[in-house]
């Protein structure tokens, strides 16, 4: 039987202090992160974390039994925990939550046909209402993202023949629809990796989003996603490979890290790194794949990495944009950092975690 907490909150062991890196003058002295990491529900597995702030962060998951998926939010630094999920979800994977507040988010379930739906809540997830349950047996969404002010996002599926599909959104979320493919280069065979919820990410009016199978690129629209162009991403390609994560500092200069789910462990040529979104070229070798990565918030050149599948797996530092990392700690599914530094991470066993030094 599956372990539940139910909707109680879930009290930390020990108070969180956000990551703090050196000061620049103290060349080298940077200190080694570690996680302050619980467990909220160990019949889980979280791949979808969108962190507000420092306060505030929600993650989506998945039971590891079939059941019922769950979502759960902090509004006190990961002090405590709520599961506030939708009822009536029973075999869904959440594998993408984007939130805006503390009140207000929306979750993606993932999945071929009508099972790959979008929920959205304006209440801190007392009530949900479901806003999108795709028509197309052939689509599978992965990933969803939200424009600056929220009001316009997106959601890609794989590949349905020779072009990724997009949906959007002009009300905040409240309804979805299908954006014509003519802007869509051919991408037969291609298809995305919903490993952390950021295989579609927006910066600025600047559109993102990875592929594996046929092809390892990015795909890039600088109009809403209405047009696409795609560039090599130098990640290997592969029935289990690709791009699995994207993050940007600004709308150009960003870092894709991926690698190959038949061989989690081997992290060469797993982060690739654009300076205006053109054009990729190959970041520093990890030491296992990596499934998401996050700038840390004032520091312009450092980013963490993480990763896990099979039992292995890492997080990683890098100091330099990318082009070394240092291993340190546990791996997980999704990590995301947010402007006031504090940088949070989930992953397989209900596991969060809050960054620390």
């Amino acid at each position: 039987m599956r372990l539940r907490l139910g909707t109680a909150a879930v009290a930390a062991a020990t108070a969180c202090l956000p990551f703090l890196l050196a000061p620049p003058s103290d060349a080298g002295a940077a200190p080694t992160p570690s996680w302050d990491e619980r467990v909220l529900d160990p019949g889980q597995s979280f791949r979808g974390l969108d962190a507000v702030d420092g306060d505030t962060a929600w993650v989506a998951g998945e039971s590891v039994d079939g059941g019922d998926p769950s979502v759960w939010r902090t509004t006190d630094g990961g002090a405590t925990w709520g599961e506030v999920g939708p009822t009536g979800v029973t075999g869904l994977l959440f594998r993408d939550v984007e939130a805006r507040s503390a009140s207000t988010a929306s979750v993606l379930a993932i999945g071929p046909g009508d099972t790959s739906r979008i929920y959205r809540t304006t209440d801190g997830g007392q009530s949900w209402a479901e806003t999108f349950r795709n028509g197309n047996p052939d689509a599978f969404y992965n990933c969803m993202d939200f424009y600056p002010g929220g009001r316009r996002g997106l959601a890609v599926s794989d590949a349905v023949g020779d072009a990724f599909r997009i949906i959007a959104t002009d009300d905040f979320g409240r309804s979805w629809h299908e954006l014509p493919t003519d802007g869509m280069p051919d991408s037969t065979g291609e298809f995305n990796f919903s490993a952390s919820g950021d295989c579609l990410v927006i910066r600025g009016q600047q559109a993102y989003f990875g592929s594996g199978g046929a092809q390892a690129r990015v795909f890039h629209s600088a109009d809403r996603g209405l047009t696409w162009t795609a560039a090599d991403s130098g990640i290997a390609a592969g029935d289990g490979g690709g791009v699995f994560g994207l993050a940007f500092k600004t709308p150009f200069r960003g870092v894709a890290v991926g690698g190959d789910f038949l061989e989690p462990g081997n992290g060469e040529d797993a982060v690739a790194t654009t300076r205006h979104g053109r054009t990729w070229v190959g970041g520093g070798d990890l030491t296992t794949l990596g499934e998401d990565a996050a700038y840390v918030s004032g520091r312009p050149h450092t980013l963490v990495a993480v990763g896990e599948y099979g039992g292995v797996g890492a997080s990683h530092l890098s100091t330099d944009g990318g082009r070394t990392w240092t291993a340190f700690g546990a791996g997980f599914h999704t990590v995301d950092c947010t402007p006031d530094g504090s940088c949070w991470a989930a992953g397989s066993a209900g596991r969060v975690a809050r960054l620390v030094r």
